[in-house]
């Protein structure tokens, strides 16, 4: 892999970043806490050491707190604060978000009350991939934290749908100024964890004239109706891998998505559908090419709609309102 040419293609768009992510720089804590991603990197190998799961659970914490990125899928319920955001349902299964608290703590050891939740939750989401086999992102910094309470009917109206298919998942990356093999490419992150049975229900209900599910490989159907059966009582706690190398950052999801292997709806209709087809059976023959893509979704993605400058707060505690 060229991680130059991901370093430059990344630089390049920090220029264009604009209002949505003014005040975000890649030097932001050169001054008040050179350290910060050396201290955060250092003190995620305990935590991913003793569990293997934990990067994808904390990749998937970061892209469920990035409806603005502000850290506020980390703040508790209080006597204030009449609930948090975990009690949206499509938070359903988000783990890991006592581990950003112990990264905070560290941090405002060497840094105190300099650096942002939100934005030590990037850098770990960034570690995440990286721990696991993908790319290393360079990522701008400078994100506040939000300073009011948390709503969860907002975090489920924002958060897309299990169902959401190919037109859905365009126009949502789209908005974050996404360019279509982006939104791929983002999609890949769904190499890393488990697709909880919840969340598969509903695409095996819905059959094509012949009786199947669109898009899916009759064995692969097959199994998943045996380990995630309708009616079963045990649907949240029951869970499917993505792909066969679950805790590893690579390209195959995108070969099992061709093979008739997605989970969700939206895995098999990128195969089919003409926008997306092609950048999925790339990623899937050029792992490097589906790295860089990644790499620059996951910049625009994480920069989107932050709050920096004199916006937000930076926590002294990452899950409690100041």
């Amino acid at each position: 892999m060229d991680l130059r040419a991901i370093v430059v293609g990344i630089s390049l768009f920090v220029f264009s970043i604009g209002a949505e992510g003014q005040g975000l720089s890649y030097n932001f804590y050169e001054n008040s806490c050179p350290q910060v991603e050396a201290i955060v990197r250092a003190a995620l190998q305990p935590i991913f050491l003793a569990d293997p799961t934990a990067p994808a659970a904390l990749l998937r914490l970061m892209f469920h707190d990035c409806q603005g990125c502000d850290a506020s899928i980390l703040v508790d319920p209080n006597e204030n604060t009449v609930s948090s955001e975990m009690a949206a349902g499509k938070n359903f299964g988000i783990r890991k978000r006592e581990s950003i608290n112990i990264l905070k703590s560290i941090v405002e050891l060497e840094c105190p009350q300099q650096v942002s939740c939100s934005d030590i939750l990037v850098l770990t989401a960034r570690e995440a991939v990286s721990a696991s086999g993908g790319p290393q992102i360079k990522v701008p910094l400078g994100r506040r934290d939000s300073s009011v309470p948390p709503s969860y009917k907002l975090a489920d109206s924002l958060l897309p749908s299990a169902t959401i298919g190919v037109d859905g998942m365009l126009q949502l990356f789209a908005k974050k100024g996404m360019t279509v093999e982006e939104s791929v490419a983002i999609m890949g992150a769904h190499t890393l964890g488990v697709t909880h049975c919840l969340n598969i229900l509903n695409r095996l209900s819905r059959l094509d004239q012949g009786g199947r599910v669109e898009g899916m490989a009759p064995m692969f159907e097959a199994f998943l109706r045996i380990n995630c059966p309708q009616g079963s009582l045990t649907s949240n706690a029951s869970f499917v891998l993505n792909d066969p190398t679950t805790l590893t950052f690579d390209n195959h999801y995108y070969n099992n998505v061709i093979r008739g292997h997605g989970v969700l709806r939206v895995d098999a209709e990128m195969v089919m559908d003409p926008r997306t087809a092609l950048a999925v059976k790339r990623f899937a023959a050029d792992q490097d090419g589906f790295f860089q893509a990644f790499s620059s979704a996951f910049v625009k993605f994480s920069s989107s709609g932050v709050l920096s400058g004199n916006q937000g707060v930076v926590r002294k505690i990452c899950n409690v309102l100041d």
